[in-house]
């Protein structure tokens, strides 16, 4: 299966008390295999409801996507979950680890009800170590910084080495220095293990960074551009 996604007429509608809000609204997007991408815009213009969709955490109400030729919002629930483990890896700016897991045990967490053909532990172990967070193997998320969370949760996704990140805002709670280095780590996890990146952020200046900048208000696709700073 090709690692290429694309949106075809996506459009999402939430209803309540009568009302119908689109939160998306006639998205059409290619991302191709291994691209680097952040998705920019104010308040409610759609960009993690996007990225819910893109890592089919949740379906569209009209369009499709596919990832390669394959339309995964037509996939059974159970091969809905295999597609998310097998292909897709989500950070997200609250963290979400599990308070009483040590940093190991949150990295491993995808895994316990896996089968997988290498061992839990070696992986965890080495992604935590090239993240500089080797001593910190055993200490749980009330012991460590956010930056230090941050990056065990980008550990986490990184665990059955995906063939693409989803973050959403995983800077934002974080220190403009922290921030920095979250983000240098996502481009250089894309630039050497080939793993696409999708980015949503309000930071003007990491999103310039990003190979490819969409911007997106009121649930429509505003431009889609290439950047000329991508490092």
């Amino acid at each position: 299966m090709a690692h290429e996604i694309e949106c075809i007429n996506v459009s999402k509608v939430f209803q309540g008390d009568g009302i119908s809000t689109f939160a998306l609204d006639n998205i059409n997007l290619q991302f191709k295999e291994g691209e680097f991408v952040s998705i920019v815009g104010p308040s409610g213009s759609g960009k993690s409801t996007l990225l819910s969709l893109l890592g089919a955490l949740d379906l569209p109400t009209k369009g499709k996507i596919n990832y390669g030729n394959n339309p995964i919002n037509k996939l059974s629930q159970k091969k809905l979950a295999d597609f998310r483990f097998k292909n897709i890896g989500f950070i997200f700016q609250q963290f979400h680890l599990l308070p009483y897991l040590t940093s190991i045990e949150n990295v491993m967490a995808p895994l316990f009800s896996r089968k997988i053909s290498y061992d839990k532990k070696e992986r965890a172990e080495g992604l935590l170590s090239q993240i500089g967070l080797e001593d910190k193997f055993n200490s749980l998320p009330s012991q460590l910084s956010g930056g230090q969370q941050q990056r065990v949760a980008i550990a986490r996704a990184l665990v059955n080495e995906p063939n693409w990140i989803l973050a959403d805002e995983p800077t934002g709670n974080l220190d403009t220095y922290t921030g920095e280095i979250i983000f240098d780590r996502l481009i250089t996890l894309n630039q050497e293990k080939g793993c696409g990146v999708i980015f949503v952020t309000h930071d003007p200046n990491l999103a310039s960074r990003a190979e490819r900048i969409i911007r997106m208000k009121n649930g429509k696709l505003i431009s889609d551009t290439r950047s000329e700073s991508y490092v």
